[in-house]
């Protein structure tokens, strides 16, 4: 139980909403921010308005998948009053208190870096990691089946990057009966690929590669679909990107082009926010509660 746990939660979407309702069952007193426009009751916790007091005696902060943008602004998807966070804001916490959010943007490490209060990315770890790709694979097929006129089902698939989400994707499109080319950077991703019935090749012949193919999935977050990459793709193939913001499409020339292709990151809050909802909640009450028990010990 998070009994005597003080939670100050600030904004996010749907996702959140398992979050908060998660950390009330185990007792955790929980305030909120940035959920005024929300129509449905939030059994247990208090809502506040964004002011610098709330941040005192607080053990933990919970912030959105990302954290803030590049100048603090914290999202809130059912509020239209903005949240800015700043340095004020972070020096009233407890030092004791850590900071959690999917991932951070630099002002948001700048700031716990300054004020040594520990900050978790939660995306960074690979439980989380790996129970989203499963959503994310989900809603990436999702994309490609709304956006082709063949099935999945005999089409060629390209997936580049074996990382946590690469993998349940390659493997998802080869069980829907799609023939999976994987692109790959370390001989033993090459070798699981192979065990795994897909068709791997190293990322430096990837222009050699993608002759042939319907749909390609990039997971790798950099520019790697240039704009050679794009001009050796056939004209009916899906460009789906599903690396964070900006991507690593090329996505001007591949408009030019006349190719399809969308940048789809953030796939597990819009497609499936109850189970990405549960999954960080599960992660972040454990570590919550861990924090807990080790200060209830002295340590």
């Amino acid at each position: 139980m998070l009994t005597g746990v003080q939670v100050l939660l600030l904004g996010g979407d749907a996702r959140q909403l398992e979050i908060i309702r998660k950390l009330t069952e185990l007792d955790a007193s929980v305030t909120v921010c940035g959920f005024d426009g929300l129509h449905s009751s939030l059994d247990g916790a208090v809502q506040a308005e964004f002011d610098e007091q709330l941040f005192e005696g607080v053990d933990a902060l919970l912030l959105p998948a990302v954290g803030t943008d590049d100048e603090g602004i914290i999202h809130a998807v059912f509020s239209d009053r903005r949240m800015k966070l700043t340095e004020a804001h972070i020096a009233k916490l407890p030092k004791h208190c850590k900071v959690y959010a999917g991932m951070a943007k630099p002002y948001l490490r700048q700031l716990c870096e300054q004020n040594d209060i520990a900050l978790v990315e939660l995306f960074d770890r690979d439980d989380v990691a790996i129970y989203n790709s499963i959503p994310t694979a989900e809603g990436a097929i999702m994309m490609a089946i709304q956006n082709t006129d063949f099935t999945i089902h005999g089409s060629t698939s390209m997936v580049l990057g074996l990382g946590r989400t690469g993998f349940t994707l390659a493997r998802t499109l080869q069980g829907l009966g799609s023939k999976v080319k994987v692109g790959v950077r370390r001989s033993e991703q090459f070798a699981r690929a192979s065990e795994m019935g897909l068709e791997p090749f190293y990322m430096g012949v990837l222009q050699q590669q993608v002759g042939n193919i319907d749909l390609l999935f990039n997971t790798i977050p950099t520019m790697i679909v240039t704009a050679q990459i794009i001009a050796n793709l056939p004209s009916r193939a899906v460009v789906i990107d599903l690396a964070s913001k900006p991507g690593g499409t090329d996505f001007r020339f591949a408009e030019k082009r006349g190719i399809k292709a969308m940048l789809a990151p953030g796939l597990p809050g819009i497609v499936a926010p109850k189970t990405a909802g549960r999954i960080i909640a599960d992660c972040l009450t454990q570590l919550i509660l861990d924090d807990s028990i080790k200060r209830g010990n002295g340590s």
